[in-house]
C-alpha cells in the first residue's frame, strides 16, 4: 500500500467517533502487560444496554390528545436513562389480554433527544383488542415489558439529504412529530414538510404544536388536509390526497426525500402519487400501522373467499378455527400459541413460521424473501388463511 493511501485509511479511521480514544487505551494496556481479561464482557455489556432485546417501563403520565388518543409517557423502572433510538422507530409493548399474550408496536412520538421517557401516541382501533384497554384501564404506576427500539423507518443522513417529506394519516403522525422535534434540534440546514391528512377535525393529534412550530421554524412547513367534515374556520385542503395539489405543493418532488405512515390503503395511495409525480422508489419510505385492516380489498385476494369465512388452522396435534380475515398471529395468540414478533406489519420478519399444507394470502407489505416463499416460510402477522392450514412454529 503507497503512502498517501495509508494516509487516507489513517484520516478515514480517526474521523470514527471513539476510534482514536480505543487505540489509546489498548497501548495503554499492553505497555502495562495485560492479556485483556479485564475487558471480557464489555462489548456484550455495552451492546445489551444499547439494544436490549426487553425494557421494563412504568407509566408515568397519561394525556389526553384526542377523543380517541391518548399518549403514555412511559419510564424506565429502574429509574435510568432509556436506550437511544432513532427519531421513527418504535418498541414492541407487550400485554396480556383475557388470558391471551400479545403485542402491539407503537412509535415512539418524543424527541430521541431526551431519553427520561418514552412517549407512545395511541389512537383506538375500531374493533381493536389492546388498543381499547391501553386507553380505558391503563393507569399511572403500570408496569409492562417492551422491547428495545428498533425498525428501520428513519432518517439516514448519509442518504436521505435535507430536504424531507413526511405524508401522515391519521396516527401516523406519531412518528413524523419525533423526526420533527429532532431535526428542530439539529444544526443541519433541514427542510421538513408534513403533509398531514384525516378524516374528522376534532381527532387531529398534536394539531396545535405542529401549527405553532410552524409559525416560529422556517424550515418547517405543515400542510393540513381534511377529509370529512370541517368548520368553516379551516385552513386546508378539503378532500383526500390527489395528483393536482401533490403536483402544486412538491415543485421539485423528484429531489426530496419521502416518509409515509397511515393506513395501508392510505400509503398504498400515497405511494403511488409519489410514482406518478416520477419520485423513484428509493426516495420513498413507507411505515405500516400493522395488517391491512380489509385484506379482502386488496387486489390478489381471492375472489371467492370471504373474510367472515371459518377455516381449521392445525399446530401440531391441536386444531382451532379461526375467521380468514384475522391475521394468523392474532388466532395463533388468542389460543395460546405465542411467536416472537415485533413490527405486526410483515417487516421484521420475527413472526416467521412454516407453511406445511393450505394456503395464505400475503398482501406486499408482507416483504416475505425469495428463499423463505420457496420453502414455505411466511409472516404470520399479516397472512390470512384462505383455507385449512397446518403451521409449524
Amino acid at each position: 500500500m503507497s503512502g498517501n493511501n495509508l494516509e487516507v485509511e489513517s484520516n478515514v479511521f480517526n474521523s470514527v467517533v471513539g476510534f482514536r480514544e480505543a487505540v489509546t487505551k489498548k497501548e495503554e494496556m499492553e505497555s502495562k502487560g495485560s492479556n485483556f481479561q479485564e475487558q471480557k464482557g464489555n462489548v456484550r455489556r455495552t451492546i445489551d444496554s444499547l439494544h436490549p432485546k426487553r425494557l421494563r417501563l412504568r407509566v408515568k403520565n397519561i394525556r389526553v390528545d384526542t377523543p380517541s388518543t391518548k399518549t403514555l409517557e412511559m419510564v424506565s423502572v429502574d429509574g435510568r436513562s432509556l436506550p437511544p433510538f432513532q427519531a421513527g422507530q418504535y418498541i414492541n409493548l407487550f400485554v396480556s389480554l383475557s388470558g391471551v399474550s400479545t403485542a402491539r408496536p407503537y412509535s415512539i412520538s418524543s424527541s430521541p433527544k431526551d431519553l427520561s421517557s418514552y412517549e407512545l401516541t395511541i389512537k383506538r382501533a375500531e374493533g381493536g383488542f389492546v388498543s381499547p384497554y391501553l386507553l380505558d384501564d391503563v393507569n399511572i404506576g403500570q408496569e409492562f415489558e417492551s422491547s428495545g427500539p428498533m425498525g428501520s423507518f428513519h432518517h439516514n443522513p448519509l442518504f436521505h439529504g435535507n430536504d424531507l417529506v413526511f405524508i401522515a394519516g391519521g396516527s401516523g403522525i406519531a412518528p413524523a412529530i419525533s423526526m420533527l422535534k429532532s431535526i428542530l434540534a439539529s444544526s443541519e440546514p433541514f427542510r421538513f414538510h408534513i403533509i398531514y391528512s384525516n378524516s374528522f377535525e376534532e381527532d387531529v393529534i398534536f394539531i396545535e404544536e405542529l401549527r405553532k412550530l410552524a409559525e416560529v421554524h422556517k424550515n418547517f412547513l405543515l400542510t393540513e388536509f381534511l377529509s370529512r367534515e370541517s368548520s368553516p374556520n379551516f385552513i386546508g385542503y378539503r378532500g383526500r390526497l390527489t395528483l393536482t395539489v401533490l403536483q402544486e405543493l412538491l415543485p421539485d418532488a423528484t429531489s426530496k426525500m419521502y416518509y409515509v405512515c397511515g393506513p395501508t390503503p392510505f400509503n398504498e395511495n400515497s405511494a403511488a402519487l409519489l410514482s406518478e409525480l416520477g419520485v423513484k422508489p428509493g426516495r420513498i419510505l413507507i411505515e405500516s400501522n400493522g395488517p391491512p385492516k380489509m385484506p379482502e380489498s386488496m387486489s390478489d385476494w381471492p375472489k371467492t373467499v370471504r373474510p367472515e369465512d371459518i377455516v381449521n388452522i392445525k399446530v401440531g396435534n391441536i386444531s382451532f378455527q379461526a375467521k380468514v380475515g384475522e391475521p394468523l398471529l392474532n388466532s395463533l395468540e388468542r389460543n395460546g400459541f405465542f411467536t416472537e414478533n415485533a413490527c405486526r406489519s410483515g417487516e421484521c420478519s420475527l413472526c416467521r413460521v412454516k407453511l406445511k399444507s393450505g394456503e395464505v394470502f400475503s398482501p406486499p407489505e408482507a416483504k416475505i424473501r425469495k428463499s423463505d416463499r420457496k420453502f414455505g416460510w411466511i409472516h404470520s402477522c399479516v397472512a390470512f388463511p384462505v383455507t385449512d392450514v397446518e403451521i409449524q412454529l
